[in-house]
């Protein structure tokens, strides 16, 4: 198990980003077209966060053109250039699910002050 715990270690990333459920986050997405790599950037609120350790997952939400769109990140994913964070949310839940039922201004997140 301790060489596990090693090889798990070392390829962690040592600048993981400190997000939490309820952040508005930017993050820049590697994607390899053909021989060319490019960075997309997919900004959204963070709804969940799962597992830990190397397994760490974080999924994102946002609404394009009337369409709800969610991604899962790992976090310590090669392709998962870096993650902005934009701002704070206060929240009081550990799952943000329910705003998939939310429409509009209801779907918002406060901010912390």
């Amino acid at each position: 198990m301790d060489a596990l715990k090693l090889i798990e270690q070392s390829s962690m990333k040592a600048e993981a980003p400190v997000i939490e459920v309820g952040d508005l986050v930017k993050v820049h997405v590697r994607i390899k077209e053909g021989e060319k790599f490019r960075i997309q950037v997919f900004e959204g609120t963070v709804i969940a966060k799962k597992h830990g350790g190397i397994n760490e997952t974080f999924t994102v939400r946002r609404v394009a053109h009337g369409v709800g769109i969610e991604r899962v990140f790992p976090l310590h994913s090669p392709t998962v250039e870096k993650v902005e964070l934009v701002r704070n949310g206060k929240v009081r839940r550990a799952k943000l699910y329910y705003l998939r039922d939310r429409v509009g201004k209801a779907a918002k997140v406060k901010s912390k002050v």
